[in-house]
């Protein structure tokens, strides 16, 4: 018995020294390119759809070499401290934001979100207003549209803003939550929780969330298993999207027919949802990275000419002129939009909103 405990210990004991060896070794080496951004998903349920989230009550950091950045969720995993009802105070002007990981904020203060800038531009110009700020990472615009038909207008918004970032076109086939029958727009599965099985488990062991949030050797691998199977997941989808002759011929601005189809399916369907209860949707075009480091449009030309005429578009790269790419997004980590870029944003919804 002494024997069993002794070599229990020592493989402990190397098990431990080992780590340490790994995260000194990485941290000397790759820290400038790690980051620490754990997910924290869990699923929900929205009627039909079993979808991801962040848990509820969660306390959170992330870092990288360009900052730490805290996140607080309330009871619905909203990236938010109040709890907000469904029920609409008298008198608030109320607007749900969707979107990604550049809506719900990463590599953002919480406070510096376009959603939290829009909410404090529309108080200093005299409206009563909460900006409920629904972004998920990961989220394209399938999982939004569910989202808000199951979920969002329960909280009865005056208006709905939809953040739009490039991945979102293979985001909704990764996603197969929709397709298209002719241009009809059917349900296809009520189920899209990538992920979120694994992290319920691994986030119940003892020293994983401490793990996930101070350790560059973990992160690493943490990092690279996630990239591996989210690039199984394109594949997939993209083979899915080959199975009809015209899904494989890309366009010139390199999307498919079938993705700029199903998009635009998707917000038409968001258009007519808010439409027929009096809400306006705004789609704001979250500026993405070129292939030369230029800031280009996330929704190509020939996207935005299939949107409904109704649907008001908000094209970004008109406020940010000709800033240079590295103020415009976050220069290292994940290259999310910054803090300016944000801000900028949130005042033109402002003025939007309110006409100006």
């Amino acid at each position: 018995m002494k024997n069993i405990v002794g070599t229990a210990a020592l493989l402990l004991v190397s098990l431990l020294l080992a780590g340490l060896v790994a995260e000194l070794v990485v941290r000397l080496t790759l820290k400038d390119r790690i980051v620490m951004f754990p997910r924290y998903h869990t699923a929900y349920q929205y009627g039909p759809y079993r979808l991801r989230g962040i848990r509820p009550h969660a306390h959170f950091w992330h870092t990288s070499i360009d900052g730490s950045w805290e996140f607080t969720t309330n009871a619905k995993g909203l990236r938010d401290t109040r709890e907000l009802a469904y029920a609409k105070p008298a008198g608030t002007l109320r607007v749900l934001a969707l979107g990604d990981s550049n809506t719900q904020g990463y590599e953002v203060r919480q406070d510096a979100t376009f959603a939290a800038v829009l909410e404090r531009y529309l108080v200093a110009h005299g409206k009563r207003a909460e900006v409920l700020n629904a972004g998920v990472s990961g989220f394209g615009t399938a999982e939004e549209l569910a989202y808000l038909e199951n979920e969002g207008l329960k909280y009865a918004p005056d208006v709905v803003v939809l953040g739009f970032y490039a991945n979102d076109f293979e985001d909704n086939l990764k996603a197969g939550l929709f397709d298209l029958d002719g241009d009809a727009l059917v349900a296809r599965k009520f189920e899209h929780v990538p992920g979120v099985a694994i992290q319920d488990v691994m986030y119940d062991v003892p020293g994983v969330r401490w793990l996930s949030e101070n350790s560059y050797a973990y992160s690493l691998l943490f990092n690279g298993v996630w990239l591996y199977f989210k690039e199984r997941l394109h594949e997939r989808a993209v083979a899915g999207d080959a199975t009809e002759p015209d899904y494989a011929v890309r366009t010139k601005v390199g999307y498919s027919q079938h993705e700029l189809a199903l998009t635009a399916a998707l917000i038409a369907r968001m258009e007519r949802d808010c439409r027929e209860r009096g809400i306006r949707l705004i789609v704001v075009d979250i500026p993405s990275i070129g292939d030369r480091r230029q800031v280009v449009a996330s929704m190509p030309a020939v996207a935005v000419a299939l949107l409904p005429g109704e649907i008001e578009y908000l094209d970004t790269r008109a406020l940010l002129g000709g800033r240079d790419p590295v103020e415009v997004h976050v220069p290292h980590g994940q290259a999310h939009i910054s803090e300016a870029t944000h801000a900028l944003i949130g005042i033109a919804l402002g003025e939007r909103i309110l006409g100006r």
